[in-house]
């Protein structure tokens, strides 16, 4: 069931949300239980038989998480516990999103009797499946404290997230499930909520999709394309991304608010960054988090103590050797951000995104160690054109390495690549020629036609890097856990008064007439 649908607007969500505040005037055990089984009934919805592959998931993880816990005092034992439960979450993943892909690798290399067909990918396993194993990583530590089966099972399914994120933590959300008041009506959760829930429509639906075709276009012919149009691709695709992405995030944030829950912020303007660092705080917040936390850090630590033992240099004298800024921070990105690409998709592009991302997070750290940190703070001046190209390099990295991302195979990726570095040639944008005697009009809608998508791009890239996001214009009312700093002109923070319910009726209505068009979310593919 999409969200940008008109079964999920106009049944599931109004039945949803009235009978779960029903249920709450009477109990909010009740009102839990009818959350988790629309939630399922919402994952259901694709395909029925994968209900019960999540119920089994659930019902496998909460039991090991309980012998976890309750083997704390036998180390060895618990270490055990832990590694089974991780390692039959792993083994799932691999099944479905990497078995067939696997198989006819090795058909291919001469092993095997032949190619198969691929298995159908239940939606979600991959952040269900990461979710529980954070949640038993964390049993081991020693830091859950929340153990309700009932705010466990809620905590999995609960539909806003449960599709594509974000990634949550169960300290940010097992509480919540587990008070009384979250449960109670509230008008301001429905308004904010609502608010933020047809914002993320609007670019979903009203940015998003429309800029599609042109990036679709390109991707089909990748090896076709010069430099501008090779560049048109891939601006076109990095917007769909941006505005799908970020439409979807704002949906779930609205979503969870309209039930009194709320969410981590998990996408902050990350084409304003102006270092591929900063663009991983502010892209997939959550799943940033959650690389550093299960894979970075492990990593990094094993790194050190194994340094330590040999009485070699760690932490800031560590890094400012050449061995020791391989050893401390190349090696535990390679690693993370193989992984990251690797969880993105079983083709061998998936990893060259993860480790070309990878290699931009090492140079970027490199600069900053070797280059910046060397210089006296007293000359480390940025102004606004030199913080602009920044920017601009930081956005241009990104867009050739989601040519990896989006491409059907490393083939393609490499193609449109190579347009990108203009080794097919520098084509020239579409030159108009005008009759004699045309009127201005016209000539105005011949040259809007033939360049329409250079308009629509221009016109995205102004409301990426000029407007504020969505966190931003809700301001102090952002439902998410990390309150937005009010920014940008008064006139577009959002407040609740007639202006703000106008809008909203008539973005609400623009997407409406325009839901013919639905399309499945880029990250339900994950």
């Amino acid at each position: 069931m999409l969200f940008n649908s008109y079964l999920f607007l106009f049944l599931f969500l109004p039945v949803t949300l009235a009978a779960h505040y029903l249920f709450s005037a009477i109990s909010p055990r009740m009102a839990a239980v009818w959350l988790c089984i629309t939630s399922l009934v919402f994952y259901g919805w694709w395909n029925p038989q994968f209900v019960m592959l999540l119920i089994g998931s659930i019902a496998f993880n909460y039991a090991i998480s309980q012998v976890i816990l309750s083997t704390a005092h036998r180390p060895r034992l618990q270490l055990a516990v832990a590694t089974i439960g991780v390692a039959a979450d792993i083994a799932l993943l691999i099944h479905y999103k990497y078995f067939v892909t696997l198989m006819n690798f090795a058909h291919d290399w001469g092993f095997g009797s032949g190619r198969l067909d691929d298995i159908i990918l239940p939606l979600g396993i991959s952040f269900f499946t990461f979710t529980q194993i954070g949640f038993l990583l964390d049993c081991r530590a020693g830091i859950v404290k929340e153990r309700s089966l009932l705010s466990y099972v809620l905590f999995v399914t609960f539909f806003p997230h449960l599709i594509a994120g974000p990634i949550l933590h169960h300290k940010e959300m097992m509480p919540q499930f587990a008070k009384r008041e979250t449960y109670r009506f509230n008008a301001e959760n429905l308004s904010v909520g609502g608010m933020l829930f047809v914002i993320g429509l609007a670019k979903k639906v009203l940015l998003a999709d429309p800029i599609a075709p042109y990036a679709d276009a390109g991707f089909a012919q990748p090896g076709e394309l010069q430099f501008w149009a090779a560049w048109g691709t891939g601006l076109a695709y990095a917007l769909q991304l941006y505005f799908d992405f970020s439409g979807y995030s704002d949906m779930a944030l609205g979503l969870a608010k309209m039930f009194g829950i709320r969410f981590p912020l998990n996408f902050n303007s990350p084409y304003k960054a102006s270092s591929i660092i900063e663009f991983w705080a502010r892209w997939h917040m959550t799943l940033t988090r959650y690389l550093t936390a299960y894979l970075y850090y492990p990593v990094a630590m094993a790194v050190s103590r194994y340094r330590t033992q040999r009485n070699l240099p760690v932490g800031t004298q560590g890094v400012s050797s050449l061995g020791g800024f391989a050893a401390t921070i190349v090696l535990p990105t390679a690693f993370t951000m193989g992984l990251a690409g690797i969880w993105h998709g079983a083709g061998l592009q998936y990893l060259i995104f993860g480790l070309m991302h990878a290699a931009y997070l090492s140079i970027n750290h490199a600069w900053r160690i070797f280059v910046v940190g060397r210089t006296p703070v007293a000359e480390r001046k940025n102004n606004r054109l030199k913080e602009a190209g920044y920017v601009l390099l930081t956005f241009a990295v990104v867009i050739i390495a989601q040519a990896f991302f989006r491409a059907a195979d490393t083939q393609d990726a490499l193609r449109l690549v190579e347009g990108m570095l203009g080794l097919r040639g520098f084509d020239s944008l579409p030159n108009v020629v005008y009759p004699a005697q045309i009127a201005w009009g016209d000539a105005w809608r011949m040259f809007m036609g033939r360049h329409l998508d250079i308009f629509h791009i221009i016109a995205l890239l102004c409301v990426v890097w000029f407007l504020p996001n969505s966190h931003q214009i809700m301001g102090t009312f952002s439902p998410a856990l990390a309150k937005a700093q009010p920014t940008g002109p008064a006139f577009l923070r959002w407040a609740p008064t007639f202006k703000w319910l106008v809008i909203l009726a008539a973005l609400l209505f623009l997407c409406l007439m325009n839901l013919h068009k639905e399309a499945r979310f880029l990250y339900f593919q994950f």
